[in-house]
């Protein structure tokens, strides 16, 4: 795809013009890590760490500093921007790096202008760093820059001005690590793109050397085809290179051999993971854990348990979910209600993440009475439902084929995000339902609320008709209510309502009268 000629191009030749194509909430820091003071003392970097709220102004709390007499270095500030980008406190962040920007006596470096674009890009959107790209002097057009602004396109899912943003850098000679190749690799494997792979890894082998981020992106390629090969012939290169595999690499060997039901092999790689696990390593006991349940090790999965507890002051929602999830894969449903009424005493979250585990897990083994009564106990000790609690329980009583149920849990979890995501599979199986039973006035209901959420379709329009064919009726205004809409007919459409026309005519549903 990209052979680089590794020229001095002038920096001149970016533009977002040139590579524009057609398309295919933060926790707050406890301490201050980035002002460079110690406990209890008064410094910028724990008076701007304490602008919880996003309307507060970074800006007067630097020049209130300046006022009372003290320095502002940059170094400091850029520690501080750091540590609000890791919280994602990227509004403040951006201002820190707005004011540097104007300040004379303060010279930035080639990555400050990089970390000032990507700041732009998550506050302001992709438009405004492309003007921020635009707008920089041609020697500030830098390879950090551009893989700044090419790590703003992949997460727009910009997959052309990704691609011609690459072959650019390519050009001027700017490939020259493995970041934007990272970058690249990344986003391919994401968006299931695997036939993009392999160019990709050779222009990189041809400019410079993978490094152990690469060749765990190339472990995690070789998941979705189960390539038990591919995967082994990379870990004896990693190993060639003497590049040291870390938790990810063996983590990743593991899950693709328990998808090829290789437990030996899979339990060889899981103790190498955990050698290399270290404290600062936190997420990865999650990780160990999920694979010890696959791999039914439930001595072990208690083991790492304990140990996390004894390694940590306080364990957090996902790993309270995690372990639950791993007791519950195994029938251990007591433990698990253990488990989880330690963490409702130690948790002040309410997060509805944790009790919907037991509600899926009710549903799955058919105890919709258990289901019914936990919910109600979840909701008496004040967790609020979420759109998974209400999609979780719709699954349950479509099981038990009760349209009212059904429907109610529907609009409740529609009524429960601010902008709904169709998920296919449960729409097509409560229409489903509802054509079965023949139940008009319920599918009716259900067409009026996928209307508000604004995601009316040919097809759903189809399985109203097809549910009054059901009912052996015929549906009133049918084409001027798609028009109104503006839906269009498909073949199955006009045949369905061609069938629908010799039927008797049926009443107004109550929802569109």
């Amino acid at each position: 795809m990209m052979r680089s000629r590794l020229t001095n191009a002038p920096a001149r030749l970016f533009s977002t013009a040139v590579v524009s194509a057609p398309k295919p909430a933060a926790t707050r820091p406890s301490s201050d890590k980035g002002g460079g003071g110690g406990s209890g003392r008064d410094t910028l970097g724990r008076r701007l760490l304490s602008l919880t709220y996003a309307k507060r102004s970074a800006v007067i709390t630097i020049n209130k500093w300046k006022e009372e007499g003290h320095t502002v270095r940059k170094y400091e500030l850029n520690r501080i921007v750091k540590e609000l980008r890791k919280f994602k406190r990227y509004k403040h962040a951006l201002e820190i790096c707005e004011w540097m920007k104007v300040q004379e006596d303060i010279v930035l470096q080639q990555g400050d202008y990089a970390v000032h674009l990507d700041l732009i890009s998550k506050v302001r959107g992709m438009s405004s760093a492309e003007k921020f790209f635009e707008d920089l002097p041609d020697k500030n057009k830098n390879r950090h820059a551009c893989t700044s602004l090419l790590h703003t396109y992949v997460q727009n899912n910009e997959s052309s001005k990704a691609e011609a943003l690459m072959q650019k850098m390519s050009e001027c000679g700017f490939l020259i690590n493995t970041l934007p190749y990272n970058t690249m690799l990344s986003f391919y494997i994401s968006n299931g793109q695997l036939d993009k792979v392999p160019q990709l890894i050779q222009d990189l082998k041809m400019n410079t050397s993978p490094d152990i981020f690469t060749y765990n992106l190339i472990l995690t390629a070789c998941l979705p085809q189960r390539d038990v090969e591919t995967a082994e012939k990379t870990l004896l290169e990693i190993q060639k290179a003497e590049i040291e595999p870390d938790w990810v690499t063996y983590s990743t060997l593991t899950s693709l051999y328990i998808k090829n039901s290789l437990p030996e092999k899979a339990a060889a790689t899981v103790k190498e993971m955990e050698k290399r696990i270290a404290r600062k390593n936190r997420p990865a006991y999650s990780s160990l854990i999920g694979l010890h349940a696959k791999l039914g090790n439930l001595d072990e999965i208690s083991r790492i348990w304990e140990k996390m507890k004894s390694s940590f002051v306080k364990m957090s929602d996902t790993e309270y979910a995690c372990m639950i999830s791993s007791l519950l894969k195994h029938e251990k449903s007591e433990e698990a209600m253990n488990l989880y009424e330690e963490w409702k005493s130690v948790s002040t979250s309410g997060n509805p993440r944790i009790p919907n585990l037991f509600l899926a897990d009710y549903i799955k083994r058919d105890q919709m009475e258990e289901a019914e009564n936990f919910y109600n106990k979840m909701v008496e000790s004040d967790i609020k439902p979420c759109y998974t609690t209400w999609e979780i329980l719709t699954w349950g009583y479509l099981k038990q084929k009760k349209s009212d149920k059904v429907l109610e849990c529907f609009k409740k979890a529609l009524g429960s995000v601010k902008k709904w995501i169709p998920e296919g599979r449960i729409t097509k199986e409560v229409f489903r339902n509802l054509e079965e039973e023949g139940d008009i006035e319920a599918a009716e209901q259900l067409l009026v609320t996928i209307g508000k959420a604004g995601h009316l379709s040919t097809e759903i329009y189809n399985s109203l008709l097809r549910t009054y064919a059901s009912a052996n009726k015929m549906p009133l205004i049918i084409a001027e209510r798609m028009e109104k809409d503006k839906i269009e007919m498909n073949d199955e459409t006009k045949k369905l309502i061609e069938l629908t026309s010799k039927m008797c005519v049926s009443e107004v549903p109550t929802c569109i009268s």
